[in-house]
């Protein structure tokens, strides 16, 4: 029988550690538990993150492929390195390569995609997911405090005294975590408020629902801000001695009740949300708030809240709840809108100081970080000559993802992947990778602490690591930049740990050797004996941990003369923000009457690709109220087609009063959601819209696209 292995779940952010135990003839996983040693889940395992390691239901791909007349053929790595590689070779000699990147690589692996990208191919137009998903989160932290990641971690959870779980629904999302926090509001005198405009899971086991228009959280949260001033529940000396900007944002704000009703709720919700913040409080968010034309402004609104009631200390905060599982290493290491340990992407001292790391002349790094996958798909074909995917699955995952395939079409693709995707499906060139349970490497949570990601089985003879193909390619095209086509995982994490050290995400404290012995670590961990907990704040002599606020304080006498607190701002204080809400990209009207909303399904993962196959797809779910489908004279059989300005899909529906009247819900995992999603962008953030466009209900009988898989343009 096989040795258990400790290595770290990459279903979710959460960063579960588990045991797995690979099969004992040939390949494969054989057992997956939660690993009690591990400090953060302490042997908790969701079910769904089990299932997806040890027995997953996607396509696996085990041997590189090329196309050939029009079909992808099987053959050996040096034939399809060798076609990829001379694609790159000719791309860079005229034009440019666009590279995007997945946060379900190790960070190693995406540490060397980053220098590949940059360093190598010096394109613009590389990303790394973090733009479909946390981008607006990023902004906004940068914006409030100077740096990313949220200042909380999940030690904060027990110590909360109120949870508003905002645009979220981690009782789908992340089981694991809200199992802490539900257990935490089950508490005397603590309480789980969700908002969000559907009853989700998470909504049903709260406190109390509060349930806004689509797309009209910016008006909520400033209504909710807008009665802690009229109440006289500012934290006035903290915000005098730790933020700015607190007298524009108060001038700005709207009455708290014409606030309330553009966001479509009551007065008392509004009431119940401001007592909340008025409590040690800690505010989640996800998608809902992120993927928003004013998702920034959302995110920035929610620290405003945190900010202006005091909830800067242990146990309160704004948080982030990030999607995919090494979404938060992306973001330090791969490059993508910062150089590694978050530098400054266009400071001339840090451009020298990764160049000289990289040993490449500087002007081959790229001026800016690019414009992210919207923009990068509007180059492909043109600026673009050829894409290279990793781990990513864009044409499923993109908004207005028909014009996403053709784009792509324009190109040559070389798609890499663990699994068989409908972008692997439309390449040139296919390599196939490793996955989980079969690579080594480290990954990052969501609160900032990195675990190792072990291999228990040895992946198929046809397949490689990701970081060992990026590698390769890296090696024959740039030798001076990468050395060792097959480098170990250790060399790479201890070459971009060092270039963390002194910034704001220190990791060059944490090492293979330590996290062996501790199994996880949380940066900023500048030296081996730190292990970061609560950020930007100090309490009696320097400490980090728990402090509880006086009771008896009175609001406006909350800051403690041996409390202080400090952010890499250029002032060295927090920033209020002053947005207020804006129209929507595409409201409805008399032709497109509904409002489209998208969101996870507990069972399922990003685009599906561990949990579907690709030939055998059902139509997908929309959920609509019972209401709208009693007027509907669309519906035919349970069936419908959802039709946008872009596309129109075919639909079984399911009548779900947990859905409100006027909108229709798609699961973001079935590759034809996005068909119908609009591409409009947070302009500060980059950041798609994927929550809100407007769509109607056409009988199946009335249009082909019921009929048929393939992608029917709603104006054919």
């Amino acid at each position: 029988m096989s040795d258990w292995v400790p290595t770290t779940c990459m279903r979710c952010a959460v960063g579960c550690g588990h045991l797995q135990r690979g099969a004992d003839i040939g390949n494969g996983i054989d057992v997956v538990r939660g690993d009690a040693a591990h400090p953060v889940n302490q042997g908790l395992a969701c079910q769904r993150g089990v299932r997806e390691s040890a027995d997953p239901d996607g396509e696996w791909l085990t041997r590189p492929l090329v196309r050939r007349e029009g079909e992808l053929v099987s053959t050996t790595w040096d034939v399809a390195l060798s076609e990829a590689l001379q694609a790159f070779k000719g791309a860079t000699d005229d034009g440019e390569v666009a590279v995007l990147g997945s946060g379900q690589q190790t960070n190693e692996a995406a540490y060397a995609l980053g220098k590949l990208a940059r360093g190598g191919f010096g394109t613009r137009y590389y990303d790394a997911n973090t733009t479909l998903c946390m981008a607006s989160a990023v902004t906004a932290y940068y914006q409030a405090f100077g740096s990313d990641a949220p200042p909380c971690s999940y030690d904060d959870i027990p110590e909360a005294e109120a949870h508003v779980v905002w645009g979220a629904n981690p009782a789908a999302a992340h089981p694991v975590m809200f199992r802490w926090i539900r257990q935490a509001a089950s508490a005397d005198g603590v309480e789980l408020l969700a908002v969000d405009p559907v009853e989700t899971e998470t909504a049903e086991a709260a406190d109390a629902h509060v349930a806004p228009d689509p797309g009209q959280d910016l008006a909520l949260a400033r209504a909710v801000l807008a009665r802690i001033v009229e109440t006289d529940r500012v934290d006035e000396a903290f915000v005098a001695e730790a933020t700015e900007g607190f007298d524009d944002l108060r001038a700005a704000l709207p009455d708290s009740g014409a606030a309330a009703e553009r966001a479509g709720v009551s007065t008392g919700d509004v009431a119940r949300l401001a007592d909340a913040f008025e409590r040690d409080v800690l505010c989640y968010w996800g998608m809902g708030v992120n993927q928003h034309v004013q998702g920034t402004d959302i995110a920035r609104a929610l620290i405003d809240l945190c900010l202006a009631t005091g909830n800067l200390r242990p146990g309160s905060g704004p948080f982030s709840l990030t999607g995919q599982a090494n979404s938060m290493g992306t973001r330090v290491c791969s490059c993508k809108g910062t150089w590694p340990g978050h530098r400054p992407f266009q400071d001339p001292d840090e451009r020298r100081t990764v160049a000289e790391a990289w040993d490449v002349p500087v002007e081959r790094l790229p001026p800016d970080p690019g414009p992210g996958p919207v923009g990068i798909a509007d180059a492909l074909g043109d600026e673009v000559k050829v894409a290279y995917t990793v781990a990513t699955n864009p044409v499923a995952g993109m908004p207005d993802a028909s014009t996403a395939r053709e784009s792509l079409e324009d190109v040559f693709l070389v798609a890499q992947d663990a699994f068989r995707t409908e972008t692997t499906d439309l390449a040139d060139v296919v390599l196939p990778a490793a996955t989980w349970g079969e690579s080594e490497g480290t990954a990052m949570n969501m609160e900032r602490t990195v675990s190792r990601v072990r291999a228990a089985t040895e992946a198929p003879s046809g397949v490689w690591s990701d970081l060992r193909i990026v590698s390769t390619i890296g090696a024959r095209l740039f030798p001076e930049l990468f050395e060792d086509p097959d480098p170990d995982p250790e060399t790479l994490f201890d070459e971009f740990a060092a270039l963390t050290a002194g910034t704001d995400a220190d990791m060059s404290g944490i090492t293979y050797d330590r996290l062996d012995d501790l199994r996880a670590v949380r940066w900023p961990a500048p030296d081996a004996d730190a292990d970061a907990g609560y950020r930007y704040y100090d309490g009696d002599d320097g400490d980090r941990g728990y402090v509880p606020r006086d009771d008896d304080a009175t609001a406006g006498a909350d800051a403690d003369a041996d409390e202080s607190w400090s952010f890499p701002t250029a002032s060295g204080l927090a920033s209020f923000s002053t947005a207020c809400q804006g129209e929507l990209p595409e409201p409805v009207d008399d032709e497109y009457p509904l409002t489209l909303t998208t969101a996870r399904e507990s069972a399922a993962y990003n685009t599906g690709v561990r949990s579907r196959d690709v030939d055998d797809l059902d139509p997908v779910v929309a959920r609509i109220d019972p209401e709208t489908v009693a007027a509907s004279d669309a519906i035919r059989d349970g069936e419908v087609v959802v039709e946008s300005r872009r596309d129109a899909i075919p639909a079984a529906v399911d009548p779900d009063p947990a859905v409100p009247e006027g909108l229709v819900w798609l699961p973001i995992h079935h590759p034809a959601t996005n068909r119908v999603t609009i591409d409009a962008l947070d302009p500060q953030s980059n950041e798609p819209n994927f929550k809100q466009c407007a769509v109607r209900l056409v009988a199946p009988t009335d249009e082909a696209a019921a009929t048929t898989d393939e992608p029917v343009r709603a104006d054919d």
